[in-house]
């Protein structure tokens, strides 16, 4: 599978995990000059961005290592863009949701690992 692909399979994964555990989606796919987010959801008190990483599997790393310290950098600026334009009394949060998907999108269950707060800030 075309890695971009994978990557929007796992995106669609990712968001119907999100809804399942009760999250509202706000945005998905948000752009700035300053990067990327995957997804933007809220929870009770939580206003998540989340960046979603997509593997067959472990063999060289987990998802959450290709979430450089470089590409947090970049996803919280586009956040700080984000709710400086959208003010929100929602604590903000940074999330990883690995996808491990061996068949790729014919996995019928892929492995979901949900890590919250993922960036420490």
């Amino acid at each position: 599978m075309d890695p971009r692909l994978r990557g929007k399979w796992g995106e669609g994964v990712a968001l119907e995990y999100l809804k399942n555990k009760g999250y509202t989606v706000v945005r998905t796919g948000f752009r700035s000059r300053f990067g990327e987010i995957d997804i933007i959801a809220n929870s009770k008190e939580y206003l998540t961005f989340i960046e979603v990483k997509t593997r067959k599997n472990t063999n060289f790393a987990h998802a959450k290592e290709y979430v450089s310290k470089s590409k947090q950098r970049k996803i919280i600026s586009t956040a700080n863009y984000w709710l400086m334009k959208r003010p929100t009394k929602l604590q903000p949060r940074f999330d990883v949701i690995e996808i491990y998907a061996k068949d790729g999108e014919l996995t019928k269950e892929p492995e979901i690992i949900h890590i919250e707060n993922a960036f420490g800030v």
